[in-house]
């Protein structure tokens, strides 16, 4: 009888060991499905020589946005060469950066391609299932290419389509519902474009909410503003917000330094810094010297784009160079940056911090402002007309299309016969343009290095 109750508690026990084993694997079963989710793209990560091409139709050939964010490459990061390649082309759709891509895209070895696409896709109409397909088919098609050249896909949504702004500037072929109804097209493929981005571990970055959100918050006080005169092509100030949200949400770094000091006993000087190295610091009769040395410039844009800079607060949010002073008796005090008088600033306000980032009388703006200035000119001549280049192959593709689809069509035949003279020799005028674009660059890469600046504070009351 023992022997046989023995028996019976081990059957017990092996069947009670067999239920906990179950349901301890059933989480780890959960964890494991979990852990095949992948990790959206926090962060970008930069090196000397890494190629990043933007892609996409003309909002992207307007060479704003685009140049917008080489100001703040060139300046913030002054000592990574990167390649920066801008492969937008005005009326574009996904079909059309499928026909380009090996020539436009691949051939610059990316470690990053960014993707502006939707606009022309969803064809300025109410939504359409079979539109929506299309794009669907098509930009898939796209993110399997960029990953099959062992990039990484940064997906943007399709910028607003400005209702307003229609109908402020109406214009007889644009059918009243999709004045009303497009803008929430673009929202919806922009939302399908985040579930990608999620879903594949790639980067994703929305250019559709900042745009409409600060168009809501201005017409609070301006119900005729916009920055989209046309409703589809954002200006200067609509193309620095897109710049901000890309490089917000690629995660580049924001501030440009930070320098405090404080007096401690026997006015010795106990410095705090990011973003440079100070030396030669001290407190006089008078004030503080001290030499500062950054590692990178503030991000200055061209004239034109002041409204766009104020709209995206882009100076503080962006470019951040404080100094914070403790110490200074009270008084007001003028800063000087080289020898030169940069303002005057009271000891109260230099205790909480100075921002210096916008001020144009320093010299370090002077600096980063021409290399906006040689960027200006490198994206208005050679990478422009680079990008005409590609817009006269993108028709050339789709006549080429129609031609091969309708082959008893006559006139596309004709058509196609004048573009294909039109593209010939398209690689050596690519070359060309490319190496003027890079002469400027070199250029740039002479004037953007930080140097070391003499800092001096002296009261004047």
């Amino acid at each position: 009888m023992v022997g046989r109750s023995q028996d019976g508690w081990a059957h017990k026990w092996v069947a009670l060991i067999a239920v906990l084993a179950a349901l301890a694997a059933q989480p780890l079963a959960a964890q494991d499905e979990t852990a095949k989710f992948a990790t959206p793209l926090p962060a970008v990560e930069l090196a000397d020589g890494d190629s990043i091409v933007f892609l996409g139709d003309s909002i992207t050939h307007q060479c704003l946005y685009t140049q917008y964010v080489e100001d703040f490459l060139y300046t913030r990061m002054p000592t990574k060469r990167l390649r920066l390649h801008n492969a937008g082309v005005g009326g574009a759709k996904a079909w059309d950066a499928l026909e380009r891509f090996e020539a436009d895209v691949a051939r610059y070895k990316p470690k990053y391609v960014t993707v502006l696409l939707g606009m022309n896709d969803g064809r300025y109409t109410p939504y359409n299932e079979e539109i929506f397909r299309t794009y669907h088919t098509d930009m898939t098609k796209v993110i399997e290419q960029i990953r099959a050249i062992g990039a990484t896909p940064i997906l943007m949504t399709p910028t607003m389509f400005d209702a307003r702004a229609a109908r402020m500037k109406p214009r007889h072929n644009r059918n009243p519902d999709s004045v009303e109804l497009y803008n929430s097209v673009l929202a919806y493929y922009g939302a399908w474009l985040r579930e990608r981005a999620a879903a594949g571990g790639y980067g994703f970055v929305d250019m559709y909410s900042p745009l409409n959100n600060i168009t809501i918050a201005e017409r609070k006080k301006d119900p005729s503003f916009t920055v989209i005169a046309d409703a589809v092509h954002p200006g200067p100030a609509g193309q620095v917000i897109m710049a901000c949200a890309l490089i917000n949400d690629i995660g580049l770094p924001k501030n440009v330094s930070n320098i405090r000091i404080s007096r401690t006993g026997e006015d010795k000087v106990a410095p705090r810094v990011a973003g440079g190295k100070i030396s030669d610091a001290r407190f006089t009769e008078d004030g503080l010297v001290f030499t500062w040395h950054a590692k990178c410039l503030p991000w200055a844009l061209p004239a034109e784009a002041e409204l766009g800079a104020k709209l995206a607060k882009l100076g503080h949010r962006y470019s951040r160079e404080a100094l914070e002073i403790h110490g200074l008796p009270s008084g007001k005090y003028e800063l000087q940056i080289d020898g030169e008088v940069v303002g005057v600033f009271s000891s109260a306000a230099l205790e909480k911090h100075i921002e210096l980032q916008a001020n144009t009388k320093t010299p370090q703006y002077a600096q980063a402002a021409q290399v906006a200035a040689l960027n200006k000119q490198r994206n208005e001549g050679p990478v422009r007309s680079l990008r005409n280049e590609w817009r006269v192959f993108q028709q050339f593709a789709r006549v080429r299309a129609q031609a091969i689809a309708e082959p008893d069509n006559a006139d596309a035949a004709k058509q196609l016969a004048g573009l294909e003279k039109r593209i010939d020799g398209i690689d050596q005028r690519v070359a060309e343009h490319e190496a003027k674009a890079k002469a400027i660059e070199d250029q740039i890469f002479k004037i953007n290095q930080p140097t070391p600046r003499k800092y001096a504070l002296k009261k004047v009351q």
